[in-house]
């Protein structure tokens, strides 16, 4: 019966967020006859009032900063693509939307940065046994390239991650949509601290925010400026991690190694070729 609830409940409240913010919209067609798309993000149509007039500017460009304002966290006015612009390019997603993606993809970047080359690191260390201390490549992540031999095959494991994230993710889009409402659903007894602060990209509370950081608005600020720019590291790390990895067959952590040992015979010139 609780199963039932908090599932009933959970796709409840996703159904009333879609309404809320996937609006359908009329698309022009080749044959002369209109369709309806849904699932479009709607961008606000009026650009926010600039603000932050002595930050530093990277590559910016006067159409960006008529939107990029400088009240995100990292924002240097630099969106060559026009993806954050409500009346260009990326008009047809919510500007918000993208800030608040960025965010949470530079945590799960950072997460993903650092469980990729702990095992090398403590490998090397002889904190962890030898079968265990693989490339990040090498654990099932992609089975063709090498796996372990858990409790089950790679590709079950991928489809139950893949079933656990996925609930993950829609709950955390609901918060979204409609801030606090985790705090209303049932979730086996957990809801009341799921209330967050009302900004979704920063829940805090004791499971978000154990250790009760940026307590005031001036070293919140500060911390959210060194997350986003952490996070955007993290991504860039990331990618190296998979082109390293396609192009020398070894770990990012192996890969140090080699330059620290040999420099010049170990570098992205004498790197360029695939195993």
């Amino acid at each position: 019966m609780a199963a039932q609830a908090l599932v009933s409940s959970s796709l409840t409240s996703s159904m009333e967020s879609a309404r809320q913010i996937l609006g359908a919209r009329q698309l022009p067609s080749p044959f002369g006859f209109s369709r309806k798309a849904s699932f479009v993000v709607r961008a606000a149509a009026t650009p926010p009032v600039k603000q932050g007039a002595n930050r530093p500017l990277w590559f910016a460009s006067k159409q960006s900063l008529s939107y990029l304002d400088g009240s995100l966290p990292g924002d240097y006015g630099f969106d060559p693509l026009g993806l954050s612009d409500p009346e260009g390019t990326g008009g047809f997603i919510e500007p918000k939307w993208l800030a608040y993606g960025e965010v949470i993809n530079g945590r799960f970047a950072m997460l993903g940065a650092a469980g990729a080359i702990a095992p090398e690191i403590f490998g090397k260390l002889g904190l962890v046994p030898a079968e265990t201390a693989l490339p990040w490549f090498q654990t099932g992540v992609i089975p063709p390239a090498g796996t372990y031999n858990y409790w089950a095959d790679s590709y079950t494991l991928f489809v139950l991650e893949m079933a656990l994230m996925g609930f993950a993710e829609h709950r955390r889009f609901q918060d979204w949509a409609k801030p606090g409402s985790m705090g209303k659903q049932y979730f086996l007894g957990f809801e009341k601290y799921l209330g967050g602060s009302g900004d979704p990209a920063y829940p805090g509370g004791p499971l978000f925010n154990p250790f009760g950081f940026g307590k005031d608005e001036k070293s919140m600020k500060e911390l959210k400026l060194k997350e986003i720019k952490n996070g955007r590291l993290a991504m860039l790390a990331i990618l190296g991690y998979f082109i390293q990895g396609l192009v020398t067959g070894v770990g990012p952590f192996q890969n140090l190694l080699d330059h620290l040992g040999d420099p010049v015979n170990n570098n992205v010139l004498t790197s360029l070729k695939f195993h």
